[in-house]
């Protein structure tokens, strides 16, 4: 099974960059991403940006790994 992540892009270096993955954050890989720039809520998987998503779904899914982690599920 895999898993992926909500995150948003604080800063872009070339391929690489770093992403707020709730409130830590973490080196990531922007390669597979089309035109990557600060403030793009993202997909993230092993530490590769997979996919841009809209606002909604990213505190959709926010919400969703912060009850799991309070084990409200």
């Amino acid at each position: 099974m895999c898993i992926a992540i909500p995150g948003e892009i604080v800063s872009v270096d070339g391929v690489y960059g770093a992403a707020d993955i709730m409130g830590l954050e973490s080196e990531i890989y922007l390669g597979l991403l089309e035109s990557p720039r600060k403030g793009d809520l993202i997909l993230i998987h092993v530490g590769c940006a997979i996919q841009k998503i809209d606002e909604r779904y990213f505190y959709y899914l926010e919400d969703t790994f912060r009850h799991m982690l309070e084990g409200d599920y």
